[in-house]
């Protein structure tokens, strides 16, 4: 695989995952006000986001590698009237624009909650769009192996199961800092982190699920195609590459639906909190790992008609 396409499965991946983790985060933020107050929420997202931040630099970064020369972005730009890829990198910077004015508000306090909200608001709006837009980027016809809705859908997927990980990772090394600075006098700070780990912990175990059923799906529908296109590429993924198949199923399995399982039994004990934090952020990895082989798979199986 040459440079520019391992940038491509470092920017899909890396944006999408800031994308679920930066949603998961309105959503947690959400109920945890509800639940504790909008200081003790504060408490645990506000530091989130300094996890969330750097990843969409890079993510930014990344963007202009595949363009191949950065010097063409603004021409990109000029076609979004009709040009999926023009809307990736408009959206792209919207996004990490948008994220970054949020969390200047959000640290400073900037306006009052309600404006913040319908900041974040608009920001999880236009990563959701984004997510969707990368994907319509790649339903090529003439590539029977992308031109499929398995695309659309497995770029949600990795947005919200990677991103939710990443986001329960972060919500560990926030609980550890707290407490390490004994910041937490009314003791809140371990509900809203079991709660939270329980959430992720089912939302993984779900789109882990869902993902077991788009990927036979999608191989059938490959083995079922005529076109050679479509075979050579059903191949590629089971035959050329079966290892590092077989090695993105067993990662995904065991870090969204063994360890996520494992977390989640281990919420209802304060004193396992070490070791609950030390497999949460052990299962981030695995998907991690599992998403970029994914990715990695997803891009060597392009094959065009015709050639």
């Amino acid at each position: 695989m040459s440079t520019n396409e391992w940038a491509l499965v470092i920017f899909t991946v890396v944006m999408q995952m800031a994308v679920g983790s930066f949603v998961m985060l309105g959503g947690v933020h959400f109920f945890a006000t509800r639940r504790n107050g909008i200081e003790e929420a504060d408490k645990l997202s506000d530091r989130s986001l300094f996890a969330i931040g750097p990843i969409v630099v890079v993510g930014l970064l990344v963007t202009f590698l595949h363009l191949g020369n950065p010097i063409n972005a603004p021409r990109a730009i000029t076609n979004f009237a009709t040009s999926w890829l023009s809307r990736e990198i408009v959206l792209s910077l919207a996004f990490v624009i948008g994220g970054a004015v949020f969390a200047l508000m959000q640290w400073r306090k900037v306006g009052s909650a309600s404006i913040r909200i319908a900041v974040g608001v608009v920001v999880a709006a236009i990563g959701l769009v984004l997510v969707y837009t990368m994907s319509m980027i790649y339903r090529i016809p003439s590539i029977p192996a992308w031109d499929t809705v398995a695309t659309t859908l497995t770029f949600f997927v990795t947005a919200f199961l990677l991103g939710g990980m990443a986001l329960g990772a972060a919500f560990v090394a926030n609980f550890w800092y707290i407490r390490s600075k004994k910041m937490d006098p009314k003791n809140v700070s371990y509900s809203m982190l079991a709660t939270s780990l329980r959430w992720i912990a089912l939302i993984s175990v779900a789109l882990l699920g869902l993902q077991f059923i788009i990927i036979p799906l999608y191989l059938a529908q490959l083995a079922t195609e005529t076109l050679p296109a479509a075979s050579a590429s059903l191949a590629i993924i089971s035959v050329q590459n079966s290892g590092i198949f077989a090695l993105r199923l067993i990662l995904l399995f065991i870090g969204a639906g063994l360890l996520s399982i494992f977390v989640y039994s281990m919420t209802s004990s304060e004193s396992r909190v070490r070791v609950m934090g030390n497999v949460a952020l052990l299962a981030f990895v695995l998907v991690l790992v599992s998403e970029i082989l994914g990715r990695y798979l997803f891009y060597a199986s392009m094959v065009r008609i015709g050639l």
